[in-house]
C-alpha cells in the first residue's frame, strides 16, 4: 500500500512536463542530497552563539550599545499570577478588579503592568547581536552567490535557464550554494523561539517556510538555475536592513537612515521589480509558451507568488518607516518590534497633578505651622 502510495505521489506526470520523466534526468540532484543540511544547521546555530558572544558583543561595546536600566516591577502575588497565567494586557474591568484584590490604585496596577511587561521585552545588545549574526550570512551569501551566477547565461536572459530542461547538470558552486542556503533557514526556523519576537512573527514563519519548501522543490526537480536567481534576489537586500537595525541601536541617526534608505530602494526594485517581472515571468508565463502546465510548474509558482504577497506587506511596513525620517528629524525604527513601553501623557499629566497637589498640601501644612508658631510668639 505504501509502495502504491508513493508511486501515485511521485508519478512523472504530476513533476513533469509531458514526455519526460524521473528517469530522464541525468546528474541532477536527489532526494538524499537534501539531508547533510541538517548537520549545516547545527553547524549554524552552534557558530551564531560564538559568533554573537565573540564577534557581536564586543561590535556592540564599541558602537556604544547601551541598556536602558530596567526598573523592576514591585512582587505581587496577585498580580504576577494574572500576569502568568491570564493576560499581559488586562481589560480595564480587569484592572479595576484586581484594584480591589490589591488594595492599590488602578494607575498603580496599570504601571504595574507596563513594567512588568518592559522586563521580558529583549535587550538592545540580544538585538545588535542577532541583527550582527543575520548581516555577516546575508552579506557573504549575497556575494557567494552573485560569484556563482555572474558568468551564467541564465543570469542575463532568464529564459535560458529552461534549456536542455529537465536535463541539466548541477554545477558543484549550485550544489554548495544550495546546502549552505538551505541549512541558513532551517537554523532560522530552530531558532524561533529563543530570537527576538517582531510584530510580524506568523509573516516571518510563513517565509521561513516557504523559502525552505521552495528550495527544497526547485532542489528535487532541478529547477536549481531559477532557484539560484530567487535566493540571489532575497540576498540583495537583507544585509542592508541588519546593517540598518544595528546603526539604530547604536543611535547612529544619519548613518542608519542612509543604509536604510538604500535598502528600502533595493528592496523595492528586486523584490517588487525584478522577482515579479523578470523571474516569475520566466518561471511562470515563458514555460507556457513551450511546455504544457503541469502541477509541479503551478506548485512552484504558487510558493512564489506567496512570498510575492509577504513582500507587498513588508513594502508597506518599509515605507511607513521611511515616511517617519523624511523630514530628517527621526531615527529609523523598526516597526515589526516591540517598543518599551511608556506612561501615556495621560498618566504624566495625572503624575504632575498629584505632585502639585502634594506640593499645595505641604504648602498649606508648612503656611498653617508658620501661622500657629507667630500665634504662639504673640502670647508669649
Amino acid at each position: 500500500m505504501l509502495s502504491r502510495l508513493s508511486e501515485l505521489i511521485w508519478a512523472d506526470w504530476i513533476w513533469f512536463p509531458e514526455g519526460y520523466s524521473w528517469d530522464d534526468m541525468e546528474d541532477v540532484p536527489r532526494t538524499g542530497d537534501l539531508w547533510p543540511t541538517i548537520p549545516i544547521a547545527v553547524c549554524f546555530l552552534v557558530l551564531r552563539q560564538i559568533f554573537e558572544q565573540t564577534v557581536g558583543l564586543p561590535v556592540a561595546c564599541k558602537l556604544g550599545v547601551k541598556d536602558k536600566p530596567q526598573v523592576e516591577a514591585p512582587f505581587n502575588p496577585i498580580l504576577q499570577a494574572h500576569f502568568c497565567n491570564k493576560s499581559r494586557h488586562p481589560a480595564q474591568s480587569a484592572i479595576e478588579d484586581l484594584s480591589r484584590q490589591t488594595g492599590c490604585s488602578v494607575r498603580q496596577v496599570q504601571r504595574w503592568f507596563r513594567q512588568r511587561r518592559n522586563q521580558d521585552r529583549p535587550s538592545k545588545l540580544k538585538k545588535f547581536q542577532e541583527a550582527s549574526w543575520r548581516f555577516m550570512f546575508y552579506f557573504f551569501a549575497f556575494f557567494a552567490g552573485l560569484a556563482v551566477l555572474i558568468d551564467k547565461p541564465w543570469f542575463y536572459n532568464m529564459e535560458k535557464m529552461w534549456d536542455s530542461y529537465p536535463k541539466m547538470p548541477l554545477l558543484p558552486s549550485q550544489f554548495w550554494y544550495y546546502r549552505i542556503e538551505l541549512g541558513f533557514y532551517v537554523s532560522l526556523v530552530c531558532s524561533v523561539a529563543s530570537d527576538v519576537k517582531r510584530k510580524d512573527f506568523k509573516e516571518q514563519i510563513v517565509h521561513h517556510v516557504a523559502t525552505i519548501l521552495l528550495i527544497s522543490f526547485s532542489w528535487l526537480l532541478n529547477y536549481t538555475r531559477s532557484g539560484t536567481l530567487i535566493m540571489l534576489v532575497h540576498d540583495a537586500s537583507d544585509h542592508l536592513m541588519e546593517l540598518a537595525k544595528m546603526f539604530n541601536y547604536a543611535g547612529w541617526k544619519r548613518t542608519c537612515n542612509f543604509i536604510f534608505s538604500t535598502f528600502a530602494a533595493v528592496f523595492i526594485i528586486t523584490r517588487l521589480v525584478i522577482f515579479p517581472f523578470w523571474i516569475i515571468h520566466a518561471t511562470f508565463v515563458y514555460p507556457l509558451t513551450i511546455i504544457r502546465p503541469f502541477f509541479g510548474l503551478c506548485f512552484f509558482n504558487g510558493l512564489l507568488f506567496v512570498l510575492l504577497a509577504l513582500h507587498v506587506f513588508w513594502t508597506v511596513l518599509i515605507l511607513r518607516i521611511a515616511v517617519k525620517f523624511l523630514p530628517g528629524n527621526g531615527i529609523v525604527e523598526d516597526e515589526r518590534s516591540d517598543k518599551e513601553e511608556t506612561e501615556t501623557e495621560e498618566e504624566e499629566e495625572e503624575d504632575g497633578c498629584e505632585r502639585r497637589e502634594r506640593w499645595r498640601n505641604g504648602h498649606v501644612q508648612k503656611s498653617r505651622i508658620l501661622l500657629n508658631n507667630n500665634h504662639l510668639n504673640k502670647m508669649d
